[in-house]
């Protein structure tokens, strides 16, 4: 669909110059003899841009703008007019207005500037519609509960979100912390600033301050540039620890520098640098028993701890597996190309009482392999990972007139393997060289044998 633009000039042949001019650009145009019949125009043509006259009987070209951008504050408008000024086009600015062009123009530096507001404009809608995506994405319908346990985290939230305290959120691997984490960032009156997350545990002890603090030019061999860190891109923002407790006692000094100063200072650098960045953090591991144990300082600790959110594990919230499983099914069908349409009684109770030591994450693993598993539209007992729905008996429903038991065993065998896989794989949160490691296979046969199970 072309982009439509909108004409507004009580000059009948400049009308016509520019309907042609713009509808050999391949631009969907109307044209309207005034201000006041191009307002009445917004909602049935719907213009990505409007070319405005300054000079009209009637109300004036930033009078219009001024009226548009009251209804429509998204609407681009360029301003024509035979008498340019300093003061017309800052006034055309202030009320609005892209642009503004001198009469008579040129038809090439109007078309350029055309081309120029319509893909900022379109630029603007991306970034806009990304960022509601965003909002959406990490809204509180996307963390899933209707246990008790739940609603009390969604409580916290909504109490910690608009302030600027600092936050630890605890729980298990693969709860969904750092959905929490986001949750409150997209929540917060830094929802327009930046989201940047770390994970500590990633991060090498030399390197660590270089990736918090960045560094000046020239301070080390391979610093070509100066580069800010993670800190000053999160500026104005929430920077998110993820398991903090993973930082070295040395690492964990400077961090609390920062939490005192709220400064930090490149390596190489010379001068401080103030910050404005809300700390979120997370851990799996308790910290009080960490700060016992001589693993964790306890002033961090305590500058960390301001307001905590212990995210519960599924087994202890039941209730919330099969809301869980309706919503993985609707998000996986289409990324899978499947129609899954749910899930048999007999197949909900094995996800139920199952423990998911790897949590929501777990569950939803499982379940996409129990969606590739399926033969028809329905998931059943059988469709479960072997951990779940339990290993089948000695003997138990072998048919060796039919399938010999080389076959039945080579079988077995397949499910055997793809389930070791996958419970290593969780066990290494995804890592295809930590799987590859333990298995003591290489990467590429680990990567086969992936495709081989879809467990892609």
């Amino acid at each position: 669909m072309s982009q439509r633009i909108l004409i507004v000039d009580d000059e009948k042949n400049i009308r016509n110059i520019l309907t042609k001019l713009l509808t050999d650009e391949q631009y969907t145009v109307q044209a309207a003899p005034s201000a006041e019949h191009a307002l009445g125009l917004l909602d049935s043509f719907e213009p990505d841009l409007i070319l405005m006259d300054q000079q009209m009987p009637g109300m004036n070209g930033i009078e219009a703008t001024s009226l548009i951008k009251e209804k429509r504050p998204e609407m681009t408008v360029i301003i024509l007019t035979a008498h340019a000024s300093i003061e017309l086009a800052v006034e055309a600015i202030k009320k609005g207005a892209y642009d503004y062009l001198s009469k008579p123009f040129d038809n090439d530096e109007l078309l350029i500037i055309i081309r120029r507001a319509l893909e900022r404009k379109l630029l603007t809608t991306e970034i806009s519609k990304l960022k509601k995506e965003l909002q959406e994405k990490y809204s509180f319908k996307n963390i899933i509960g209707v246990s008790s346990k739940m609603q009390w985290v969604f409580d916290q939230i909504n109490r910690v979100c608009d302030t600027n305290a600092t936050v630890l959120i605890q729980g298990e691997s693969g709860t969904g912390k750092e959905l929490v984490a986001r949750a409150i960032h997209y929540h917060s009156q830094r929802k327009n600033k930046p989201f940047v997350a770390i994970n500590c545990g990633a991060i090498p002890l030399n390197l660590f301050e270089s990736e918090l603090f960045g560094f000046e030019k020239g301070s080390f061999t391979d610093a070509k540039e100066t580069k800010n860190g993670k800190i000053q891109q999160a500026e104005s923002g929430s920077l998110f620890l993820d398991e903090i407790g993973e930082l070295s006692l040395d690492a964990q000094v400077k961090l609390l520098r920062v939490l005192d100063e709220r400064k930090i200072t490149r390596i190489g650098g010379r001068t401080s640098i103030p910050v404005d960045v809300r700390f979120i953090t997370a851990t799996n591991k308790n910290l009080q028993e960490e700060v016992s144990r001589g693993k964790f300082r306890l002033d961090l600790f305590y500058r960390l701890n301001v307001f905590t959110i212990t995210i519960p594990p599924l087994r202890e919230r039941r209730e919330d597996i099969p809301l869980l499983a309706e919503h993985f099914i609707q998000k996986h069908n289409a990324q899978l190309g499947l129609d899954i349409r749910g899930i048999s009684k007999s197949a909900m109770k094995g996800f139920q009482d199952y423990d998911w030591p790897g949590n929501v994450r777990d569950l939803e693993n499982a379940l996409q392999s129990a969606m590739i598993q399926a033969q028809g539209d329905l998931i059943n007992l059988d469709n479960l990972p072997l951990r779940i729905c339990g290993y089948p008996e000695m003997f138990e429903e072998i048919h060796l007139e039919e399938d010999g038991i080389e076959n039945y065993m080579n079988e077995m065998n397949a499910r055997i393997e793809k389930e070791i896989i996958a419970r290593t794989l969780e066990k290494c949160d995804g890592s295809r060289t930590r799987t590859a490691q333990t298995l003591k296979i290489t990467r590429k046969t680990l990567f086969n044998k992936m495709k081989k199970y879809g467990l892609l």
